[in-house]
């Protein structure tokens, strides 16, 4: 028997994952994420889905991140009636996501005049499509059946293992930098004969874990030598929890004196409750620590409650620690604040993660003299430094770690979800040092399988 892969997103770039896999009694959808850049008034995020949204049967979520769920709304409203599913903490997580991102749409709407991909309604309908399964819980999606691994990327995270004729076919959606200081690893693909993979940091190696740790301490100690404020534009989903386990993990052991630390972020604070909801899912070094009390929080730390306080931030003394969303300053209050300070000599900026193409971190990361915020032109003086081991992603060699453990079933292999130069590097490196058939398709591109 054969079946269809189609990659109408994700291919070709690190956002917008969508891939419908046709079994020819089904077609299931794997994400249905929005192209992150600028903003999501990005066109390509408002165009018809290039299928019948009616005719698709099941969409199976692997993660809450926005270029993985951000158009599943926007599916239904076109049509979609079929079933949703994911893990729980993915479901919780998504419900939050979608009407933040919903809040967002509606302000940039009325701002510049680009329309909302979706309403509430759709949001509610989305919900009550949707079915949860744990890691490990198999379920039957006609004559396939398919299994969620733990991605060990965020709370939740999944990859998707698809079984039918003793031959799997894995779908791996975004995979965890493991070991992670919040969750367990990622897990084994073995046995695989087909992989849809990821390959954000396909051509790069991060630092080392306590390397970052240390490079987080030491931009820490280094505004407070230069009694200065330090930016830590941050994603609201994982990457802001881990950054303030890793600043109370510090304080606690006495590597680091305790600093005003605010978090200004809405979003993280809704998300950070949804991990103390699921302390069980997390790994056992972090469930001991939240044995102790909310390893989240620490001496000097604050969260801001209204955007009246997150305005005030400013007039606060230095130096201090502002960690806010988005990041990759492509949206929220992370961009007031870099108005406030880029142009300041003595602040300084942390990029904690992957930057777009397009992006205002990008650019920012870039060395950019000057950048637009909202119409504004504003000069960059602050320090700008980038710390990859805080990636949520695995690098080069956690990638071929994960293909060369399953190398003895697997049959071919497709790079995805990666800038161009990353996933052809991956590919190559996977022929070279595995000897497996791996390929970059491109947009739009179809694949037949045996399976």
């Amino acid at each position: 028997m054969s079946a269809t892969i189609t990659f109408h997103g994700g291919a070709g770039s690190v956002t917008g994952a969508n891939f419908l896999l046709d079994t020819g009694s089904h077609k299931i959808l794997v994400d249905c994420g929005t192209h992150e850049r600028e903003n999501i008034c990005d066109p390509r995020n408002h165009e018809r889905f290039p299928y019948d949204a009616a005719g698709v049967d099941v969409l199976i979520i692997t993660h809450a991140h926005q270029d993985h769920i951000g158009r599943v709304p926007k599916l239904i409203r076109e049509g979609f009636h079929g079933v949703i599913y994911s893990t729980p903490e993915t479901k919780e997580l998504s419900d939050i996501m979608f009407r933040d991102a919903l809040t967002i749409m509606e302000r940039d709407a009325q701002a510049s005049g680009c329309g909302v991909l979706y309403d509430e309604r759709d949001v509610e309908k989305a919900l009550s499509l949707w079915h949860t399964h744990r890691y490990h819980e198999t379920f039957q999606v006609g004559d396939t059946a398919v299994e969620f691994l733990d991605a060990g990327h965020i709370l939740g995270s999944a990859m998707v293992k698809f079984t039918r004729n003793e031959r799997v076919v894995v779908f791996t959606g975004d995979l965890g930098n493991s070991p992670e200081p919040l969750l367990n690893d990622t897990e084994s693909i073995a046995g695989a004969h087909y992989l849809v993979m990821e390959s954000v940091y396909g051509d790069r190696v991060h630092e080392g874990k306590e390397d970052r740790r240390e490079v987080l301490r030491q931009a820490i100690e280094e505004a407070r030598a230069k009694k200065g404020t330090l930016l830590v534009p941050c994603f609201s989903l994982e990457r802001t929890q881990i950054v303030l386990f890793e600043i109370h993990q510090m304080i606690a052991d006495g590597s680091l004196a305790p600093i005003p630390v605010y978090l200004d972020a809405p979003l993280a604070q809704r998300v950070s409750e949804v991990y103390r909801r699921h302390i069980e899912s997390l790994n056992p070094v972090a469930q001991a620590a939240f044995a102790e009390g909310d390893a989240f929080s620490f001496a000097g730390f604050a969260e801001t409650t209204n955007a009246n306080e997150s305005h005030h931030l400013h007039r606060k003394p230095d130096p201090k620690v502002i960690i806010a969303g988005a990041g990759m300053s492509n949206g929220g209050r992370i961009r007031a604040h870099e108005r406030a300070y880029l142009p300041d000599p003595q602040a300084s900026v942390l990029l904690t993660g992957y930057q777009a193409p397009g992006s205002l971190g990008r650019r920012i990361q870039e060395g950019t003299p000057h950048v637009e915020i909202d119409g504004e032109r504003i000069a960059v003086h602050a320090h700008v430094s980038a710390l990859t081991g805080y990636s949520g992603h695995k690098d080069r060699d956690g990638l071929l770690e994960l293909v060369d453990g399953a190398h003895e079933t697997l049959k071919k292999i497709f790079v995805v979800m990666g800038e161009t130069s990353a996933s052809t590097f991956l590919a190559q490196r996977i022929r070279d040092f595995i000897g497996l058939d791996a390929v970059v398709p491109i947009a739009g591109s179809s694949v037949e399988i045996e399976w």
